[in-house]
């Protein structure tokens, strides 16, 4: 259910509904008007396929991120995913059927015209619920317990990301902290000895987070907490609301308790086997499907930069053991000449013309298939980073080494959710990231990041 939130937040599940409803009538009414009254042999036909079609985008449109984080990058970002979304559909229903041509006959234009029809009813839609003032009541209603450094966060994320859309935090309540960090507005003093149950009552809270730093000396209401929650309250750490809101296990407000007696971070022999399997299959359908393209990149390295066409490097992976990655050259030979280790930037001149292209595309990382058949890497992980770079980094950042308590990946939680990595914020950024996925990893989150990983590939974010 974490993991769900990430692409339908839950006060827009009814919305991924509704849009759900408004695209199969369209697009089953409009082909129905199309045809005309002589074909109504092919209305069942086309009732199934119709859904089927509404059923294939909607979920191509979530995963895609249209309902999740892509909702607020604007209307070209959004309208490429809705086209990309389209495709996909139509192509799972010319899978299921078993004649292509009778399915375009039936579905083709008269389906395009329903989809373009359901577009325009669901931007009708969207400007009546998310601009009309009662819609707010649709949103969780969301209290912070504490005002000072800690609590302090969650108002810098709620007016920096996402979560503003999707919640309202109706404000702070000071506790014990010396020095609140939260503006004077978006406190909330209790009147006389009110209770904390009272002002939740009296603001319509749905949630708590507790963000308060010293929970000793009286400086945490344990129970006025335990009232609230006994009454139907949900009660909720800093560390679960990043956790939850954000896709990550935020470091400054991590302890070592939390990660000791939180729920995951779970081992056994049978998610062994089961990841272990998924990487095997997923690599090995990957180098077949990606064989042309590992042929045209060596080409093209040899006649534009000459030998060698990959590049080895040492990489630390599970249980701190270094290996050698392997990945297609995409720099110039004395990129390193002088033996000092350095990550690439934006607008790095040591990257080739070809070696720019790959790594838009992401095809720098195909030869990293064969460290995962080797039992290396898996298929889906934290990014392997360079002893060079580990060792500072394990310094300066707390929890850095919990990332290597399972294997690297070619791709993962980490590398769709944030951009190239580049400095020691932007590793502390990702191992945040990496924290979520070795807790949280499972069998169907490994399948979300790989559809992530298309949509980044499609369009093009975070390569360096």
């Amino acid at each position: 259910m974490r993991l769900f939130s990430h692409y339908v937040p839950r006060n827009t599940l009814f919305v991924v509904l509704l849009e759900a409803l408004i695209l199969a009538v369209c697009v089953y009414g409009v082909a129905l008007i199309w045809k005309g009254p002589g074909q109504a042999a092919d209305t069942e036909r086309l009732a199934v396929e119709s859904l089927m079609l509404a059923s294939a985008m909607l979920t191509a449109m979530v995963l895609l991120g249209v309902y999740g984080r892509a909702s607020i990058e604007g209307w070209g970002s959004t309208l490429l995913r809705l086209l990309v979304a389209a495709a996909m559909g139509f192509g799972v229903v010319s899978l299921a059927s078993s004649n292509f041509d009778d399915t375009l006959a039936i579905l083709g234009a008269p389906g395009l015209a329903g989809i373009a029809a359901a577009f325009v009813l669901i931007s009708v839609e969207r400007l009546i619920v998310f601009r009309w003032s009662g819609a707010n009541a649709l949103r969780p209603r969301v209290l912070v317990l504490g005002a000072g450094s800690r609590a302090g966060r969650v108002d810098e994320l709620v007016r920096s990301h996402s979560t503003a859309r999707r919640m309202d935090v109706v404000g702070f309540v000071p506790a014990n902290e010396g020095q609140p960090a939260v503006g004077e507005a978006r406190r909330i003093e209790r009147e006389g000895d009110e209770r904390l149950w009272d002002l939740v009552r009296r603001l319509g809270v749905n949630e708590i987070v507790v963000g308060v730093r010293d929970r000793r000396n009286g400086g945490l209401p344990v129970g006025e907490l335990l009232e609230c929650r006994l009454r139907g309250v949900r009660v909720t750490t800093l560390t679960d609301f990043f956790e939850r809101e954000t896709g990550q296990i935020r470091v400054d407000s991590l302890n070592s308790s939390w990660l000791i007696f939180s729920e995951g971070f779970r081992r056994n022999t049978l998610r062994r086997v089961v990841k272990r399997t998924f990487d095997i299959v997923a690599s090995s359908a990957l180098l077949v499907v990606a064989a042309p393209v590992m042929l045209l990149t060596a080409m093209a390295i040899v006649l534009t930069m000459g030998l060698p066409v990959f590049y080895y490097q040492q990489r630390v992976g599970e249980g701190g053991r270094v290996f050698r990655i392997c990945k297609f050259r995409s720099m110039r030979n004395d990129a390193e000449s002088d033996g000092q280790a350095r990550w690439a930037t934006a607008a790095d001149d040591r990257i080739t013309p070809v070696g720019r292209v790959i790594r838009l595309l992401r095809i720098d990382e195909l030869p990293q298939i064969i460290n995962v058949l080797r039992g290396d890497m898996s298929f889906v992980g934290p990014r392997p980073e360079r002893p060079e770079f580990v060792e500072g980094l394990a310094r300066e950042i707390p929890y850095y080494d919990a990332r290597h308590s399972i294997k690297p990946g070619i791709t993962g939680w980490a590398q769709v959710r944030y951009a190239y990595g580049a400095s020691v914020e932007d590793a502390r950024q990702k191992l945040q990231y990496d924290l979520y996925y070795v807790k949280n990893h499972t069998l169907f989150l490994d399948i979300m990041i790989l559809l992530d990983t298309v949509q980044v590939v499609l369009f093009g974010k975070g390569a360096r």
